[in-house]
This record gives C-alpha cells, structure tokens and sequence, in this order.
C-alpha cells in the first residue's frame, strides 16, 4: 500500500505564533497529519489548550533571544524536520502612521524575527541533510493593499525562501511561501468594530466573493511541508480567493466606460 505523502508521521514541526488564530489552526492541521507540534510563541499562556509536545518560548520582535531559544532548543532536541514560520503583526495601516520606530518595530517582528527563527534551523537541517521550510507571509507582498512596513517585510521572506531554496538545496532543505489574502481571524476585530458594514464593501473585491479561512491557509502550509511537495520549492502560493488574480468589479467598470 503507497503511503500518503501527505501525512507527517514521525516529523517534528515547529510552528511559530501557535497561539494566534491562524497558528491554532496550523497545530490543530499538523496535528492531525501525525506530526510532534513544537509550539513557539511569546507566552506559555497563549499556548494553553493545543497539543503539543513541547514549547519554545520568545518574543520574535527580539532577534536575539529569538535565536537564543532556538538554539537551546536544537541542542536540546535537534532539528525539527519542518518549520512555519507564521508569527507577525501590523498595525501601520497607511504610509502616513509610519515613522523610523514604526518601520523597525514592523520590520522586527515580521522579517529579523523570522530571520533569526529560521537561520539557525536551516543551519541544522543543511547538517542533517533534510528539513522543510514554510513562510507564512501575505498578499501585501505581492501587491499594494495596504500596511506598507508590514508589506515590505512580507516581500522580504519571499526572498529569503528564494535564497534558503536555492542555497539549501543541495543539502536537502525545501523552503516555500504561503500568501494567505484576507483570513477571517481576531485581528479583523478593530476593523470591523470600527465599521461593522466593511465586509459588505469588501468582499465583492473577491473573485470567489469571501475571505480565506485558516484551514485554507494551513492546508496549504502542510501541502509544502510534505512529502506531496517534494519536487516544490522557492515558490509563493497565493491563498487568497483570488484577490491577486485580477478585479472582476474593475474588469465590469472598465468595459461598461466602452
């Protein structure tokens, strides 16, 4: 009997910002594909409640204790056979709400944190021979919708896969990107308390008419991670209800102008 390449029986998995709303549905997914759950967040409280075998405890906006615990972590236990790399935040929705402090606050959480996750995994994995890598970056680094420092840094782990894929390779490291759109989770709550109706507005923006769900996203993620994906790597999957494929409403407004 072929054995489903989609299961992860026997691989450890690190998955960084666990307790997040997309980060529950990472574990829960990985979880149920066999895999040991290494959950990483900046809290043990945030992780209460997920099956996990173990926790890596760091806040990702501190790069250097980031790899600290990362490295205690490797020399604890080695290598992990996957990691998601899925932790980060935003809050500079505009050009005009960024500043030096912003910008780096942005870009230390969302690309050097990740930065400082990965490098020391990739290091053991190229040792071991094998590992997987998974960025969960973002539309925004495709193209324009918004929270520029956040979009820059997103863009910026694209690049580092690029680079992980192609340099890595050869010693068996995958590294691959998953560009979730729009995802249904707690940190739409102050938009949409500040303007109940914005989904109405929204999502016609949306050839498929909805947001993505987490399940989409980690469905995705575990795809990459997987032996399904073994022939993939340095490329950028967008979920994201077709957002970036094109404006059906831009398309229709255009042709009614003819």
């Amino acid at each position: 009997m072929t054995a489903n390449p989609f299961r992860l029986d026997g691989k450890s998995v690190l998955i960084s910002g666990a307790g997040g709303g997309i980060g529950r549905t990472l574990v829960r997914v990985f979880h149920e594909a066999g895999a040991a759950i290494v959950g990483a967040d900046r809290e043990a409280a945030m992780l209460e409640g997920l099956q996990l075998a173990r926790t890596v405890l760091f806040d990702q906006a501190d790069a250097k204790a980031t790899r600290a615990a990362v490295l205690a972590d490797i020399a604890a236990h080695g290598a992990v056979d996957a990691v998601i790399a899925n932790a980060g935040f935003t809050r500079a929705e505009h050009l005009g709400h960024l500043d030096d402090d912003v910008w780096a606050s942005e870009m230390a959480i969302n690309l050097n944190g990740a930065y400082a996750l990965v490098d020391p995994i990739t290091d053991a994995m190229a040792q071991r021979g094998s590992g997987n890598v998974v960025f969960i970056s973002s539309v925004n680094a495709i193209q324009h919708f918004g929270n520029p420092g956040y979009s820059a840094a997103k863009a910026g782990l694209i690049a580092y896969a690029k680079a992980i894929a192609v340099e890595r390779g050869g010693e068996g490291v995958r590294a691959n990107v998953v560009a979730p759109g729009s995802v249904r989770t707690p940190a739409w709550d102050h938009r949409l308390a500040a303007n109940p109706r914005l989904l109405d507005n929204v999502l016609p923006h949306y050839p498929l008419g909805r947001m993505v769900s987490p399940q989409e996203v980690a469905n995705a993620a575990l795809f990459l991670a997987s032996d399904a994906a073994s022939g993939v790597t340095g490329v950028t999957i967008a979920v994201d209800a077709g957002l970036t494929a094109g404006n059906l409403r831009f398309v229709n407004e255009v042709l009614r102008a003819k």
